[in-house]
């Protein structure tokens, strides 16, 4: 059995007190997240235990605060690989 791709949308807002799931999708779903993604250069990271884990969130809930760290180390790659273009 082929494993579906997932896709989670992470949002840390300035004012937040911590990133929150903007949207998920599984199979032809996440696939289309991941094409608009591109298209729009919003930075795509492909971490597939994490996105499992978030995946179970929901919608608009805060991530776990054991998650905190691994999402914080993806937030710094992108502002780093921003910072590089």
């Amino acid at each position: 059995m082929e494993k579906k791709q997932k896709a989670v949308c992470l949002k840390y807002p300035e004012n937040a007190a911590a990133p929150f799931i903007a949207a998920k999708g599984q199979g032809f779903a996440a696939e289309k997240m991941l094409e608009i993604a591109r298209q729009n250069k919003i930075p795509v990271v492909e971490n597939e235990n994490l996105a499992n884990v978030l995946s179970v969130e929901n919608i608009g809930q805060i991530i776990p605060e054991s998650l905190y760290e691994a999402v914080a180390n993806i937030f710094a790659f992108i502002s780093s690989t921003e910072r590089k273009m």
